[in-house]
């Protein structure tokens, strides 16, 4: 029995050995993750391979697989402090659109490791938003910039951490919030131009009217002037003969003449 005994329990510490092992060796990564290999015995992080994607992997018990999310992240920095081109405090919510490249992992986790959110992309965030918002004055960050700031903040993020190995694929400046003072100023700065814009349009609209009247006037006047200076003293009895003659000529007329008219032309009276 003794022996028995000996001979079983190395077996029973084997196979716990061996089961150990095959549970450190049995790696699986979820959908959206990626794995990167460190090799104690070895050059550390693996930097030279493909990450491990999707699936079931072994790997030598003494090795370790660090997991990473690769797929689309975001994250939100709300009321940051900045300030505008004149000095006056800002407040900015900005939500950004993040994940790793997921080729260079071994990089990021080598040179950053897996806090990359905090150490890389938030400070950037902060950093590139007060340079952009530094450039404007309040007015224009209420009323007509919001797209300028939310696609410079985009292009000079994404320039800022493409080397670090992490990719930006959006940037949403959700809100800009000025001291109510400044705001109320401008709201009412906004009304004034907007009155301005009207009267002027209201303006512009009776000049345009009253023109077209002048030119109306004008036409009809030459038209007059046109129409007398060619009615000499022949035309008119030479027309007032041809309407004579043909109120004469009407069945329905009674030509009684007694005595002439102006110019010479004949009285004509009576009809049906």
């Amino acid at each position: 029995m003794d022996k028995l005994n000996k001979i079983g329990l190395p077996i029973v510490v084997l196979v716990m050995f061996a089961i150990i092992g095959i549970m450190k060796s049995a790696v699986n990564i979820g959908y959206g993750e990626a794995g990167v290999l460190f090799e104690t015995f070895g050059e550390g992080t693996v930097i030279d391979e493909p990450p491990l994607g999707e699936g079931f992997h072994l790997i030598f018990p003494w090795n370790s697989v660090y997991l990473y999310n690769v797929k689309q992240q975001e994250v939100f920095e709300s009321q940051m402090q900045v300030l505008s081109s004149n000095g006056l405090e800002i407040s900015l919510d900005v939500s950004v659109l993040y994940q790793p490249v997921a080729s260079e992992l071994g990089l990021l986790h080598k040179t950053k490791g897996a806090n990359y959110l905090d150490i890389v992309i938030v400070p950037s965030i902060r950093a590139v938003a007060r340079s952009v918002v530094g450039r404007y004055t309040p007015e224009q960050l209420y009323s007509t910039k919001r797209d300028a700031i939310q696609s410079e903040i985009y292009e000079e993020l994404k320039d800022g951490v493409e080397s670090q190995h992490v990719q930006i694929n959006a940037v949403l400046v959700r809100d800009v919030t000025l001291p109510q003072t400044i705001k109320q100023a401008i709201e009412r700065k906004l009304s004034q131009e907007q009155m301005s814009l009207e009267y002027e349009f209201k303006l512009e609209s009776a000049r345009k009217e009253a023109e077209k009247v002048r030119i109306d006037a004008k036409g009809k006047a030459d038209a007059n002037r046109i129409l007398n200076s060619s009615l000499t003293t022949n035309i008119l009895r030479d027309k007032g003969i041809e309407a004579t003659t043909k109120l004469a000529e009407s069945p329905n007329a009674k030509v009684i003449v007694i005595g002439s008219g102006k110019d010479g032309l004949p009285i004509i009276l009576g009809n049906q």
